[in-house]
């Protein structure tokens, strides 16, 4: 199976491999969102890969009534996100969309072609595939714009962590850990609060019994990850969520934290596994420059990636990337010819780090959007550093980022989620 598949959150089901012979399963609506519906043919589309995913992983499937349900909220919850989206004109181009499935492609070692060919043998549509890789990363801009973006970090928390939890243990030691999340809703009555508590207890009871972790995780939790068996990784204790690093540290593997509550809800915590345990690790620093065109009220979005388009093409036919940088860019580097100098993890916002941190060195990147506009992106050169002390706050501010995003998006979602008129129809008959 190619490795996409293995881990999407929404990637399209299969649509192939029925024989002529086999009945037809009347369509209906399962769903309203707003003014759009979900159908049972989605349903049944997400729940077909649900279940495919959950085999191949090796995880115990749950009863499939249960996984139907939970499929169907999670249907609504993307719903809910791409009709957001579209509201506030977050997009993603067809040009964006290619590159992104060609460094799919280039991630399994395949050329495109040989990428469309596995993709067919799987049973997979690609035009459907396309589309739906296309909703991901509409997803992921709305997760950036509306939560990463606005996430902010205090001094004072900077000055805690570096007094406090950097001090608690060793830097480098990582805890894989599995959650369930039973989210709440933002305006939940007691006798709402107690249903969704009981639930909870229901869970850990059965996981105290035995029952698989993940084959739960993927029936009932509300938490984006809950066909991956509520994994979060390998991560340092202090880039988990703060209510997961203070109940994990004290855990051995394989022991369950007593249910936690949050504004989100109830979680469930499963501590894994546990390695490493040493030095402060190094860091790699990127020297950068780039070429800003704004967007505003007299430069389209349009007009910039033209703009840049034909910057990018006289830079590659030979022109300065310095002085079409000091012509051109619309920020404080311009009189440098661009150069941003040596940048850390965290330095810039997630849009700009990642085609960033995709490029080689001498590469030169294509239109970026982010939220100040559109870059052309050249990476000069790499090492590798020990974080020296002028370093640390950056570094601390990153680690504190990460460690309130998780949360900050449950949130989100449990607000965009009551919100939104959705009207439940799958129970009917």
């Amino acid at each position: 199976m190619l490795l996409l598949l293995c881990c999407a959150g929404m990637a399209c089901a299969q649509t192939s491999g029925r024989r002529a012979s086999e009945p037809v399963s009347a369509d209906r609506i399962v769903a309203v969102v707003n003014d759009e519906v979900i159908t049972l043919v989605e349903l049944r589309a997400r729940l077909a890969l649900a279940l495919n995913q959950l085999q191949r992983q090796g995880t115990a499937l749950p009863a499939r009534d249960v996984l139907e349900h939970q499929m169907l909220e999670r249907l609504v919850m993307d719903k809910i996100q791409l009709q957001f989206a579209k509201e506030n004109g977050l997009r993603v181009d067809d040009a964006q969309l290619e590159q992104s499935l060609q460094r799919i492609a280039t991630s399994n070692k395949l050329t495109m072609v040989q990428f469309r060919e596995a993709l067919k043998k799987d049973g997979i549509e690609f035009a459907k595939f396309r589309e739906d890789i296309r909703d991901e990363m509409v997803i992921a801009r709305v997760r950036e714009r509306e939560v990463e973006n606005k996430i902010l970090i205090s001094e004072g928390e900077i000055d805690n962590y570096l007094s406090g939890d950097m001090a608690k243990g060793p830097a480098d030691e990582e805890y894989e850990v599995a959650h369930i999340l039973l989210r709440s809703p933002e305006s939940a009555s007691p006798e709402q609060i107690q249903s969704l508590k009981a639930k909870a207890e229901q869970v850990y009871d059965r996981l105290g019994k035995g029952e698989d972790f993940s084959k739960l995780a993927a029936a009932y939790s509300d938490a984006p990850d809950g066909l991956q068996g509520g994994s979060l990784g390998m991560r340092p204790l202090d880039r988990l969520p703060g209510i997961y690093a203070e109940a994990v540290a004290k855990l051995k593997a394989g022991d369950l934290a007593p249910i936690l509550r949050s504004a989100n809800g109830f979680h469930i915590v499963k501590l894994l596994a546990r390695r490493g345990g040493g030095i402060l690790p190094a860091v790699q620093q990127t020297h950068v420059r780039h070429i800003l065109i704004k967007v505003n009220e007299i430069v389209s979005e349009a007009d910039a990636k033209h703009k840049l388009a034909d910057l990018y093409d006289r830079i590659k036919h030979g022109a300065s990337f310095a002085e079409l940088a000091k012509l051109y860019s619309q920020d404080g580097a311009a009189s440098r010819g661009g150069d941003l100098g040596w940048i850390y993890p965290g330095d810039t916002v997630p849009e700009f780090e990642r085609a960033m941190n995709a490029l080689k060195p001498g590469e030169l990147s294509e239109p970026v959007q982010s939220p100040f506009g559109f870059h052309l992106i050249e990476v000069l050169e790499r090492r590798v550093q020990d974080v020296s002390a002028d370093r640390q706050r950056a570094a601390a501010r990153q680690v504190l980022r990460e460690r309130k995003m998780d949360e900050a998006y449950q949130d989100w979602l449990r607000q965009a989620r009551d919100s939104a008129y959705v009207e439940l129809r799958l129970d009917e008959r």
